[in-house]
Order: C-alpha cells, then structure tokens, then sequence
C-alpha cells in the first residue's frame, strides 16, 4: 500500500506548484486535482512548449501519468475541452490518461453570470473573483441544486437544467435589473451545447474514488496538486476574500475521496519574496519600487487572469500558520534566484499589531488590516545560482537565507527553485 504526496500552496498561490507537480509526475502513475475550478492554474514548459493547465492535471504531461479531475473540482466543460484538444494537438495521449469524477459539479453559464453580478453588487466591497462561476457552483452544491458530470447522462437532465435556469435568471434580475438576461441566455441553446459536452466527456468520466483506492492498493505512486492556496481556503483563509473551495490538507481529503492515512509527504510550496491578486489583507506588501522590481523579476502576472500581482517580502508568520494547518512535512522555495537580486533582503518574522508584538497568524481582518511586519534582515546579493545542482554549490548567502526559513518554520527545504527553467531546481 503506497502514501500520497500532496503539493499544497502555502500563500495566495501562484508559488510555482507546477514546478514541483512536474518534477513528482516524473515518478507518478497518478496526479489528482482535487479542488477549485478554471480560476486556478499551473504553467509547465515540457519539450518546448509552454502548457497553463486551468483544468487538467499538469502531472498528465509527463506522458505516463494519468490525469484524475476530483470530485471536489468544479468544471467549465468547454474549458476542460479545449485544454483537452490542445493537448491532443501536442501528441498527449488523452484517451488513456484522463480520468473524470462522476461527482465532480458542472458549471453553467448562468453561474459566470451570477459570479459577475454579485460582484457588481458588492461595489467597494468587491472581493475581486475572476468571474469564472466558482462560486456560485459552490452554491448550488451546497444548496444540493447543483448538477454532477453524472446528472448530465440522467433521464430527467433537461428537466432539471430548465428549472436551475428559471430559478437562476429570477436572481440575475434581482441582482441586475439593467442587463437583459433573458437574450444573454437562451436555455435551449445551452441545453444543446452542455448534450455536446456531455457526450465529448462520457468516455473519461468514472468512479475516481475507487481508481484512486485501486491504484494505492496496487503500490503505484499518487500526487495530489493543490490549486490555489492556503490563505485563499474559504475556512482558513483571509475571509471573506478567498476562493470557494478548500485548498488546504481538509479540501485533499473530501475532493478526491482519499483518507487520512493515505496521505505520506504533503509539500509545502512558496516563493522565496511572497505575491497575491486580488484584494485582500497583505501584511508584507511593498507599494513601491521595490515591489514593483520583485513583479517585473519575478513575472508576476496571474497565470488565470493575465492581473499583475501585489508583491511583498516572505511572510514567515503565515508560513507557519499554513504548516500547522496543513500538517506540512517540507518546503519547496521558488524564485531564490529573484530575491538574491536584492542586497539586503527582509523577512516579516513578527507582527507589531498596535504596539504588541505578534508571532501567530490570524484571519481577523481588523487585526490584519492593524498589523505592521516587523522584518529581520538578511544578506543578498545572488541571482546567477540556475547551473547550481546541490545545496553546497548556492552562495553562501542563499544557503543562509534558507537555512533562516528552515529554522523559523521548524521542517527541511525540500526543493530549491534556481531559475526559470524546470529543470533550474535543487532536490535535497
């Protein structure tokens, strides 16, 4: 009987997951998305190609591993299709390494609109969704009105999809009187487009439970890839401005149907600065020049949205919140070669919340909106470290500046991101 190993996002995501997923993929008979939607994403580059995976198992690229979408995921057919026939056009064997939670809920286009009403609705207080209808699909499935991959094979498919839509337009109105829903949905055109959908899909949907049971039972090496992240969770994150779903260890357990005790090593994935889209609280966010030289060092542009990202000094406080939370066993640290830019370097190792000194993080938002970092400063002054393949080969400032998060959170680096390429990644 094998253990799982879970990648799990420790900030806002965008950490570079994918890196990771890739490098265990390599290994892996099977990778498992497990939550969230097409708001999530992974950019992998293999044999030259650049792949954002948004729906689809990035670990499927190695080309022996088979891709499994959860029953804790939320699924835009026409998303998940069109990733599908891209990498069908780049040589993937589709057929045979996708798989497709029967369980897993389908979202409509009423659910995109709803997702952009509310946000219209909210005004100033926007939460700052990407308007994919994550949320709303979340809704229906806790209101236990939402429509599974398997309802879209029952007798009475249509039945229900005329009632959801009815009851759907009548909030769409109430949200936004001024659009005219009723032309931007017409029922039977999205009924006859979601019957193409469905007999696309028919062949890859199945019982992913037992395939994941089965496959652990027979010794075959499994990896979870976490989307988004730990401060997005809806339960653990910066509420009320996270996703909709739980992206932390909890949300592993409950969108894929493994136990506890399947879980081995669960990895933790961060960046060696820190970033978030969105809106939000941020304690280490730098609005100047030096945030705006980590955004253009780094990337920092959403892999999902194109939106540049708020960038900031790593945040060990967090970091060790999404430990405790996650059960993390290692780290995996992105971007060293970014931060080693810099020449002096700061780490938020406490907060100053109204003259007292805090070292545990909190979601309350009038504590986070208070708190000041209170930063230790570390030498810089590397960025060059891509041709580096052992720990002992960094700088000695980089093997410092590693050792001070190993020794703040209390677990090992795993995994030392040293450059762009996926190959550019230190493995202790």
């Amino acid at each position: 009987m094998s253990k799982v190993d879970v990648v799990i996002g420790c900030f806002y995501g965008d950490e570079g997951k994918g890196k990771v997923i890739d490098y265990l993929a390599g290994e892996a008979d099977v990778a498992v998305r497990a939550t969230g939607g097409d708001n999530a994403g992974h950019t992998i580059k293999a044999n030259g190609v650049k792949y954002a995976m948004h729906l689809i198992p990035s670990g499927l690229l190695s080309g022996h591993t088979t891709g499994v979408i959860g029953n804790g995921v939320v699924l835009y057919p026409e998303v998940l299709i069109t990733e599908m026939n891209n990498l069908k056009d780049h040589g993937y064997d589709i057929e045979k390494y996708l798989k497709i939670s029967e369980k897993a809920h389908v979202i409509f286009p009423y659910h995109r609109m709803l997702d952009l009403a509310l946000e219209k609705v909210r005004k100033a207080k926007k939460i700052g969704t990407t308007g994919k209808g994550i949320g709303p699909s979340y809704c229906d499935k806790f209101e236990r009105s939402g429509l599974r991959m398997e309802d879209l094979y029952a007798p009475d498919f249509k039945e229900r999809l005329a009632e959801l839509t009815e009851i759907r337009l009548g909030l769409l109105k109430f949200y936004d009187p001024e659009t005219d829903y009723d032309t931007m949905l017409n029922f039977d055109e999205m009924y006859e487009t979601y019957k193409g959908y469905a007999e696309i899909l028919k062949p890859y949907v199945c019982d992913t439970i037992t395939l994941l049971h089965k496959a652990l039972e027979a010794g075959k090496k499994v990896v979870v890839e976490g989307a988004q992240a730990t401060l997005l969770d809806i339960d653990f994150g910066s509420y009320p401005y996270v996703t909709s779903s739980n992206p932390t260890i909890g949300g592993i357990l409950t969108g894929t149907g493994l136990s506890a005790t399947d879980i081995g090593n669960v990895y933790g994935v961060i960046k060696a600065y820190s970033s978030r889209v969105g809106e939000g609280p941020y304690v280490t966010e730098l609005k100047d020049a030096t945030g705006d030289r980590i955004r253009e060092l780094g990337h920092e542009y959403g892999t999902t949205t194109g939106r540049p990202r708020r960038c900031g000094w790593l945040d060990l406080v967090t970091l060790k919140y999404a430990k405790r939370v996650n059960g993390l066993t290692a780290l995996s640290v992105n971007h060293l070669d970014t931060i080693g830019a810099f020449d002096t370097i700061k780490v938020c190792v406490a907060y100053d919340v109204n003259g007292v000194e805090v070292e545990d993080f909190t979601t309350n938002l009038d504590i986070l909106n208070n708190a000041k970092p209170i930063y230790k400063e570390l030498k810089g002054g590397w960025s060059n470290i891509a041709d580096c393949k052992t720990f002992e080969e960094l700088p000695k400032d980089a093997q410092d500046y590693i050792k001070f998060i190993e020794d703040y959170i209390g677990i090992p680096a795993k995994f030392i991101g040293t450059g762009a390429e996926r190959e550019a990644m230190i493995v202790r």
